[in-house]
């Protein structure tokens, strides 16, 4: 079975679940009225089904390669890329006045989903450069704005971000790239970065770096790191790419998936770059790239969570082994079954932790409230983690599905697994996106926590009457939550960072309870209630465990030296 975008789970999450009618009732995203909305997510669906999804194998068993210093993409990137472009996807959140779409982060995220489904390693790309076109929207000079935002967002130009270094992964202070003034307004970069994803592409114009360096004698750490735009080639005098710069792709990663997506070492050779925002306020312009691109990798979790699952039903209704129910296939065993309904169950809540998000950012944007602001806030760690795990977690048990044959790469089962496990780690790892949740996140004492969970029990006594068991196992996990909250903003930072990742987790788990006792009260009796029921009695549960470990806090963790470790 090809695969098939889930555009009509988008449309039933954000008009019944996530509250995206509100987003279009405001005067910012008043266009984005019901057959905007699903004329745009047709087509985009038609898109990744027709034109994207076929190129998923072509990345897998063709990785881009790296010749004579340039970077050969696989076969039909090109052309598949290309169609993107066309489309107007590669803006399609961006300021309409420099060609974008103006659309509403909901629809971008939706979209961001199902190309991730279709081909991941492809839809790196345009989402890089739209983390970029947001970075110069929001610090670049007018200037700056006028020459490469039409370019990125007619995809003629593409964009990346490059902040990791050998020496400098998490701990992005510690980087060493230089910027020297010129004298003319711009500065010489020099420097290695390395994890470059899409540092290169043979069917762009142009490659735009946006490049975290030091300026001389800038303040040690995070406090003294400027950002810098450094073209591939720069631009002649009518803004087309003309000299080449001093930069360079040393070399490609040998990955553990993701082949189609190529991963450089670059080189900055006193490169020419021009400052974005001000000096030594790098980190902050980069933020505004940084977190749209958390959310965005949470739904590149979801997306191919979403393909591995179409792949492992496929499989199962195909697959003849036993003897079970009707059909004499392995979707009739009952472990099969649980295996298959909780990857859809899962995929459901990510998606809906993400798109609530994104719905969150549009509410911040269209009214300004700072409420919708931190509630945005603090739903992107939970999207980015969640998301990217349950990715993983899918995928695999995608290949567990599949039984042999899932280890057999010619099936494609694999693939969606290892393409997809780097999404837990880069954009900082889950275990980062916890420790934020738990500490800058709750700087407000838990406050922003405390209204979501207000939500979540008006939701679950208004569902009393018509799914009585469900509410109460809703409204009591997130009593529990709240608890374990109250706690938690008594602790030390230690303390909350020992038992960040489960009560992320656990958090996620509520809200999940939450999604699915929505969907089924939308819906009525049905596929949505039964698929809420089975999460809600079968994995809202863990978040008891989870929480349970949260409160351990620190205690026993160094008990066992290194070397105690390994004896």
């Amino acid at each position: 079975m090809p695969y098939a975008s889930p555009v009509r789970d988008h449309r039933f999450i954000l008009d019944h679940v996530v509250g995206f009618p509100a987003v279009a009732a405001t005067e910012r995203f008043s266009e984005a009225t019901p057959d905007m909305v699903e004329a745009i997510l047709t087509e985009a669906g038609k898109l990744c089904d027709e034109v994207i999804a076929p190129l998923q194998r072509n990345g897998d068993l063709h990785p881009a390669v790296l010749e004579n210093g340039v970077v050969r993409t696989s076969p039909g990137f090109a052309e598949g890329y290309r169609a993107i472009a066309e489309g107007g996807w590669v803006g399609v959140m961006a300021n309409p006045e420099f060609g974008g779409m103006g659309l509403p982060v909901a629809l971008g995220t939706a979209i961001n989903d199902m190309m991730s489904g279709a081909c991941l390693a492809l839809n790196l790309c345009p989402v890089l450069s739209l983390g970029q076109i947001e970075a110069l929207e929001a610090h670049a000079s007018d200037a700056i704005k006028a020459l490469y935002l039409p370019k990125l967002i007619s995809g003629e130009w593409t964009g990346t971000m490059n902040l990791t270094e050998p020496q400098a992964g998490s701990d992005v202070g510690a980087l060493r790239s230089k910027a020297e003034p010129a004298g003319d307004g711009t500065y010489k970069v020099s420097g290695q970065k390395i994890y470059i994803s899409w540092g290169d592409a043979d069917f762009a114009e142009n490659v735009c770096h946006l490049v975290l360096a030091r300026l001389p004698d800038a303040t040690p750490g995070t406090k003294g790191i400027s950002l810098f735009l450094v073209p591939k080639y720069l631009p002649d005098a009518d803004g087309n790419p003309g000299e080449r710069n001093g930069v360079r792709v040393v070399s490609l990663e040998h990955k553990m998936g993701l082949h189609g997506s190529p991963t450089a070492v670059m080189e900055f050779d006193g490169a020419k770059g021009w400052m974005i925002g001000p000096e030594n306020g790098g980190m902050a312009a980069m933020f505004t790239m940084m977190n749209n691109a958390r959310l965005a990798v949470g739904c590149q979790g979801i997306g191919a969570a979403e393909g591995a699952f179409q792949k492992a039903l496929a499989y199962a209704r195909e697959r003849k082994q036993g003897k079970a129910g009707g059909t004499g296939t392995i979707v009739e065993h009952a472990d099969v079954r649980r295996m298959l309904t909780g990857m859809k169950a899962d995929i459901f809540v990510a998606r809906s932790i993400a798109l609530a998000c994104a719905v969150s950012t549009d509410m911040a944007t269209a009214t300004g409230a700072a409420e919708w602001s931190a509630r945005a806030a603090l739903l992107t760690p939970i999207a980015k983690a969640f998301g990217t795990d349950v990715g993983v977690q899918v995928s695999d048990t995608g290949v567990q599905v599949h039984g042999g044959m899932g280890f057999i790469e010619e099936t494609g089962a694999a693939q969606y697994f290892r393409d997809v496990r780097v999404t837990a780690i880069y954009e900082g790892t889950n275990g980062i996106q916890a420790m934020d949740l738990v500490a800058r996140k709750m700087m407000d004492g838990g406050e922003a926590m405390y209204r979501l969970l207000d939500e979540v029990e008006v939701g679950a006594e208004a569902a009393r009457a018509t799914f009585p068991e469900l509410a109460e196992k809703v409204w009591a996990a997130a009593e529990t939550l709240r608890e374990t909250t109250e706690w938690m903003v008594g602790e030390s930072l230690d303390q909350r960072f020992a038992g960040a990742v489960p009560y992320l987790r656990a958090a996620a788990r509520v809200l999940g309870g939450h999604y699915h006792l929505a969907a089924a009260m939308a819906a009525g009796e049905g596929p949505r209630a039964a698929l809420a029921r089975f999460y809600i009695d079968r994995l809202l549960p863990e978040h008891l465990s989870l929480l349970a470990q949260v409160r351990v806090g620190a205690a026993g963790l160094y008990d066992l030296s290194p070397d105690d470790l390994a004896a």
